[in-house]
């Protein structure tokens, strides 16, 4: 899918008294997105429920993350992270992510993902980093310049 630089330029600030809170199925499937997590990400909560999670990947996370993630998934450990997101109008918003596995006795049905806001000088340094790591993975790196 080809995007125009512009579409990914309006963020959405996490208000700092809201936690996102989402499930999934252990492929991924969205089963619960909380109505934070629908305002937040601009979708209801029927075009999220039964998609999979990275229907929020915005483009600018390196993919090497969401490798690490699932890695630390299926080795029974929890992930966490800073977290760029695409929103359904193209826009984006940052949070810090703790994914972790759910288990009913004893085994794993589904995992959660609890989702909040994150400071400014963080996502700064954080886009940078992304943006180095991309540049080093050989995956495509915007630059957005302005006059």
């Amino acid at each position: 899918m080809q995007y125009n630089e512009s579409e990914f330029l309006f963020e959405t600030e996490v208000p700092l008294e809201e936690i996102i809170i989402s499930r999934t199925d252990l492929k991924g499937n969205i089963t619960y997105a909380n109505e934070t997590f629908c305002e937040i990400s601009g979708y209801e909560a029927d075009e999220l429920i039964g998609k999979p999670h990275n229907i929020v990947r915005h483009p600018d996370m390196p993919s090497a993350i969401f490798s690490e993630l699932w890695e630390a998934l299926y080795n029974g450990e929890h992930w966490r992270g800073i977290i760029k997101n695409l929103r359904k109008d193209r826009g984006y918003y940052w949070v810090e992510a703790i994914v972790s596995g759910v288990f009913k006795d004893g085994v794993l049905v589904e995992y959660k993902s609890i989702r909040s806001p994150v400071s400014r000088d963080e996502k700064i340094m954080h886009q940078k980093l992304y943006d180095k790591i991309r540049e080093e993975n050989g995956e495509k790196v915007r630059k957005i310049t302005y006059e």
